[in-house]
């Protein structure tokens, strides 16, 4: 089982600044992708930015330029540099792994806050 705790969320102003963080831990063999989704109220989960294994990474377009992902795979671990933040950022992010066997594995998700 793979286990995924995230850290970092919480309230700033629009134009700030908040960097989540995500540690896997458990039986983890080989890792095809991690990355952050988010889900604000009445909305459904969508992808915010993903790096898979090789170096390839993707994000979603209202957010290229203001995030930026990042992997630590010494300690499986992945962050989300998020800049200029804006109130429609606002939402629950998760973490997100995906194992070379493409078995999806979720964190328990960090609530952002942007005020206006």
């Amino acid at each position: 089982q793979v286990h995924l705790v995230e850290s970092g969320g919480g309230l700033v102003q629009a134009g700030g600044s908040l960097r989540l963080s995500c540690a896997a831990s458990g039986s983890i063999f080989s890792i095809y992708s991690m990355g952050w989704y988010r889900q604000a109220p009445g909305k459904q989960r969508e992808l915010v930015a993903v790096s898979v294994d090789g170096g390839i990474t993707n994000y979603q377009d209202s957010v290229k330029g203001r995030f930026t992902i990042s992997r630590d795979n010494a300690k499986n671990s992945v962050y989300l540099q998020m800049n200029s933040l804006k109130p429609e950022d606002t939402a629950v992010y998760y973490c997100n792994l995906v194992s070379s066997t493409f078995f999806y594995y979720w964190g328990q998700g960090t609530q952002v806050t942007v005020s206006s």
